[in-house]
């Protein structure tokens, strides 16, 4: 479980770039850090709400991060990028294997995750999905903007697996109801042929179901 302190609430206003927005804080207007790259398009509209956490740098130009949005249907929605990866690793702590390591280069890619036990190898690549589809199938959708990067981790995922690792793509749903995430062929097929491709190189896909509120998320079991 992710718990943030130092938290407020807020009323989004607008986006400037990817990496900062305004919002509405006690009645006056702030310039805050968007924790994601993502479009969000469907999250960060104006009037939605907002908690921000406080940075820890009091010298920093923004003085706080953006992390959850309220989104009715969905209720708190964590944007937080870093997220994914952290509940990835509390997680693989807890399933008994003998080496976990945090990015580890294979090939020419930089995974999320090497893991061993009883001499098995294995590879995670952790993805965070924040943008839903068809709420009452539980259906999400990723990537939200193209991603080369996304890409280039199947294909390299997919070679692993033809050559004995145990590879997972682990989508990390940081929405509540939220069950299976699909590519977003309208956003990037590339993404959605280069997905099939490793699943069928043995590529196992894994979707991690989140409980999300304002200020807490974790991964929740069926």
């Amino acid at each position: 479980m992710i718990q943030y302190d130092n938290t407020v609430p807020a009323a989004f206003l607008r986006r400037i770039n990817r990496f900062v927005a305004e919002v509405m804080i006690d009645g006056h207007a702030e310039q805050v850090h968007v924790k994601n790259t993502g479009r969000l398009q469907e999250l960060l509209v104006p009037g939605a709400k907002v908690t921000l956490q406080r940075a820890e740098d009091p010298t920093r130009k923004t003085a706080f991060d953006l992390i959850s949005v309220y989104k009715p249907g969905l209720e708190w929605v964590n944007i937080d990028s870093l997220v994914p990866n952290a509940l990835m690793k509390q997680w693989l702590a807890g399933q008994h294997y003998d080496v976990v390591k945090p990015e580890y280069t294979y090939g020419n890619s930089r995974f999320d995750f090497y893991m061993e036990r009883q001499e098995e190898k294995y590879l995670t690549e952790v993805k965070g999905c924040t943008l839903a589809a068809d709420m009452e199938q539980g259906i999400g959708l990723f990537p939200d903007a193209p991603t080369l990067r996304g890409v280039k981790h199947l294909k390299e995922l997919a070679a692993a697996a033809e050559e004995g690792f145990h590879c997972q793509l682990a989508f990390v749903i940081q929405m509540n109801g939220i069950r299976k995430v699909l590519p977003n062929h309208d956003t990037q097929p590339e993404f959605g042929q280069a997905l099939d491709h490793a699943t069928k190189a043995g590529v196992q896909i894994a979707y991690y179901k989140c409980h999300v509120e304002a200020d807490r998320i974790e991964i929740v079991s069926d």
